[in-house]
Formats: structure tokens, sequence, C-alpha cells
């Protein structure tokens, strides 16, 4: 395994600069942030355009690549996660135009995997949004596997704010829906165990299931703050008492976690993912976060 960090959370840093602050703190590799650089989401942690997706040729890929090897680094996959299946026609195809782009410049960086959301629809149930997707998705599934690309979907239900409201904007949350994603070439799973505990959804036997085909791993955790779940209960899904964290500040059981991992036979890259209130406001504020996370999860990633 791989120790290593999603560069979301340096949205006015270059990759340059990223890389060598996460190659001196002892960061193994990146996931890097490739949002559109003009009309990015304005949603918190989205919009962040580390490459120059559409206009990087064969040739600056290679001196980037070159140039993060050359720090020790390597790129543990491209990160873009809109709503593909987005109710407005117009939002979806430019997800998809974008998330074309994305596979190109991966496979001219060399990089397997790109990872981003299946998507979904708020106003559909999921048997619905699955009708949606079995149309939609087959061309770009194809694109990325004719660059030897795989698409790696996160388990993210998205369902957190007043527009997520009250359907989620990704389906590809629950053990149902993956069973089905997982029946199609090509694609793999990019698992955060955060978003399987405020689910009551059991990690280890998720990771017994599905751990063959995790491409890629987010580390994240969240905390459940149990006044907050007294106070809106379970069917605010989340809000006001689903509190995201830094490793090892939340109720994730990072032992059990890597345990199953390495049972599973992953050894694949494990990508810290910021989201922690506490450690926002300022650079200084994020990079202590990230500094946290990777003490905490240094002994399990030999």
């Amino acid at each position: 395994m791989k120790l290593g960090l999603l560069t979301a959370p340096f949205p006015d840093r270059t990759l340059s600069e990223v890389a060598d602050w996460a190659a001196a703190v002892g960061f193994e590799t990146l996931e890097i942030a490739c949002w559109p650089r003009e009309g990015a989401e304005a949603r918190r942690y989205a919009g962040t355009a580390h490459l120059p997706i559409g206009t990087m040729g064969r040739e600056e890929a290679a001196e980037i690549a070159d140039a993060l090897r050359g720090r020790g680094l390597s790129i543990s996959g491209l990160g873009y996660y809109p709503n593909p299946l987005h109710p407005d026609a117009a939002v979806r195809e430019a997800a998809f135009a974008h998330l074309r782009r994305v596979v190109e410049a991966a496979a001219l960086l060399g990089v397997g995997v790109v990872n981003t959301f299946l998507g979904g629809d708020r106003h559909l149930d999921l048997d619905e949004n699955w009708s949606r997707a079995e149309a939609i998705w087959p061309e770009a599934i194809a694109h990325a596997r004719d660059h030897g690309v795989t698409l790696a979907f996160e388990n993210c239900p998205m369902i957190f704010s007043r527009d997520e409201w009250p359907g989620g904007h990704n389906i590809a949350y629950s053990p149902r829906i993956w069973r089905r994603i997982l029946e199609w070439d090509g694609v793999g799973m990019n698992f955060d165990p955060s978003h399987l505990v405020w689910q009551m959804i059991d990690i280890g036997r998720f990771i017994r299931e599905f751990g063959s085909r995790m491409v890629h791993v987010h580390a994240k955790d969240v905390m459940i703050d149990r006044d907050g779940l007294y106070e809106n209960g379970v069917m605010s899904a989340g809000r006001g008492w689903q509190v995201p964290r830094m490793p090892g500040l939340g109720d994730v059981d990072w032992g059990a976690f890597f345990s199953g991992l390495y049972r599973a036979g992953y050894d694949g890259p494990v990508v810290i993912e910021h989201e922690d209130r506490r450690f926002e406001g300022s650079e200084e504020a994020v990079r202590r976060g990230f500094l946290l996370a990777r003490d905490v999860l240094r002994p399990y990633v030999k």
C-alpha cells in the first residue's frame, strides 16, 4: 500500500507546490483533483483543477509524471466527482464531456484509475436512477476501457445538503446497487468507509463482499453526533448528526478496516480525503489535518 492525499483542499497551490509539501512530510502518492478550470462546481470540496485537462499533450504529461516521480511520488488516480445523472441534460453532458477528457489525460500520464461518481437524480427512486444509468453510462465506460483506464465509483450517497434531498446525488452507496454496478466490465470501486458508518452498513462485511473490486481507497472518518441524532433523527439522512472528521477522530475502527483490506488482498493506494471543518480556515490548518491523519494511518500502511 501507499499512503497519499487528495489534492482538492489546496485550490490556490500548483500541483508542484502540493507535491513538494506532500513528499517532504512523507506521503507517497497523490490523487490529483481534476475539475474544469472554467465553470467548476461551487460546492465545498469541489472545483480544484491541478492539471490542464483538455490541453495537456503527451510531452507535458510526461514532464508532470517525471517531476512527481523525481519527488518519490506516484499518482494514485485522477479525481473528478460531478453528478453525471443530473436531471438537467446540459449538466449531464458537460460532466461526461469533461470526464472523457480526464480519462484521456489519465492515459497520457500512464494512470490506470479515474475516480468519479455514478451520480443520481434526487427526485427519482433507486430503480429509476439505475435504468437511466444503464442507458447513459456504457459509452463513457467503453471510452475509459479503450484508453486502458478503470472508472472507480465512490460509495458516497451525496445526500448532505438541501439541494441533494431527498434521494441524493449518487446512488452507488449500498450493497444492493453495488452488485449491479460491478456486473459492468471495466469499472471498480473507490472505497470510503466513512459513508458506511452513518448508514449503519457493516464495514467488515462490505470489504469481504466487495474487496476484490476495490481499486482505490479513501481514508476519511466520520463522527456520529449523538445529540444531533437525537434532535434530528435518522430521517434527516445524516444532516445535523453526521460529522466528517480526519482519520482517528471519528467512529471508523481503522485497525479492523486495514485488517479487512489486507485479508481481501488489497494492496493499492490509501488516500486521505480532507473534509473536516475543524481543520479548515487556513492552509496551515488543512496541513495539520493531513499530518494528524498521516500519523494515525502510517502504522497500518506498509
